[in-house]
């Protein structure tokens, strides 16, 4: 009997991962998705699409490796702080290392020519694919007729010519591709990382000017509430809403201080821990009743959480506070 062919591919869950899947499996081919997590980016997506397709799927954090990548990527930046080049690179070098750990036969993108035109161009994908050290193994099966054939196709154990064509920023080839496969729902086109975000990138930014090396904990909160520097090694940050109100109480610990505004709704105010914070205790709690539902001018009292203890200090709105200390 002839072995089962099995690929292993990255699976955004976005429409050209899932349509790639589809092509395969039109062969016979056993597929399983693997996707990747770290504080930029995660696998919710790629979860739903897997269910959809009943496909098994890996999900692997990778927060280590791109982080020590994403400080210094050897081929830069996009417009902001996304390493496409090399995150990809990354990728498809761990999704080979599995490949031959696992015994698949190959590996496979949903990457489509030309679709992204710094990213997805012709000599990017050859750069990438270099790169990674799976070079012959990596096929795109929606753009393969028009790239070099790989080593799945010519030894034969994937056929070339049922794989696609399709080139460029158009979606219709796709939508009539899904139409075939009868794929109903799949997400809208969107970037899913967070390094594309300029915002983002610019806390980022701050952050590694400040601390070259920092935990995990603090790349996860970029994303979240309005963010001031009270000193180089002093963050304060607060929730927008009562959603990051959640958050932020999700990552506060006893060393941290957590501030409110008493008896008046605020924002959950996180002074992260350093040695010496507590002496910015004065400026974060002008800062928390700036922000909180006060007016200018008015005596409050803020709330400060430390240790599993509690403590007050009294203070007067400044309006100011709200601008002095921010980051951009």
């Amino acid at each position: 009997m002839q072995k089962k062919v099995r690929a292993l591919g990255l699976l955004s869950g976005g429409l050209d991962s899932i349509l790639a899947v589809k092509v395969l499996e039109s062969q016979g081919i056993e597929v399983t998705g693997l996707s990747f997590v770290t504080p930029f980016f995660g696998a919710s997506l790629a979860q739903k699409a897997a269910e959809d397709l009943k496909i098994k799927l890996i999900i692997q954090d990778i927060t280590a490796a791109h982080f020590k990548m994403l400080k210094n990527p050897e081929h830069g930046y996009g417009k902001t702080m996304n390493p496409c080049i090399d995150c990809h690179a990354l990728m498809l070098n761990i999704a080979g290392q599995l490949m031959r750990e696992k015994g698949y036969n190959f590996i496979f993108t949903g990457e489509v020519l030309d679709e992204r035109p710094m990213s997805q161009n012709r000599r990017s994908l050859e750069i990438v694919a270099r790169a990674s050290g799976y070079a012959e193994y990596i096929l795109r099966p929606l753009s393969a007729k028009l790239l070099d054939p790989t080593k799945p196709e010519i030894s034969g154990i994937v056929d070339r010519e049922k794989l696609e064509n399709i080139r460029g920023r158009s979606r219709k080839p796709q939508m009539a591709l899904a139409a075939r496969f009868k794929v109903i729902e799949y997400p809208n086109p969107a970037g899913g990382c967070l390094l594309t975000d300029k915002g983002f990138s610019n806390r980022l930014r701050e952050l590694l000017a400040k601390n070259s090396n920092p935990e995990i904990r603090d790349l996860q909160l970029l994303s979240v509430g309005r963010h001031f520097r009270l000193g180089d090694a002093y963050k304060l940050i607060l929730g927008r809403d009562q959603v990051e109100n959640q958050k932020i109480e999700s990552y506060f610990t006893p060393d941290d201080y957590l501030l409110t505004v008493k008896g008046i709704p605020s924002p959950y105010c996180l002074l992260l821990a350093q040695p010496g914070a507590g002496m910015l205790l004065g400026k974060a709690a002008h800062i928390c009743a700036a922000y909180g539902d006060t007016v200018d001018r008015q005596q409050c009292i803020v709330i400060i959480e430390h240790k599993n203890q509690k403590s007050e200090i009294e203070v007067i709105v400044n309006k100011n506070d709200r601008t002095e200390f921010r980051i951009n």
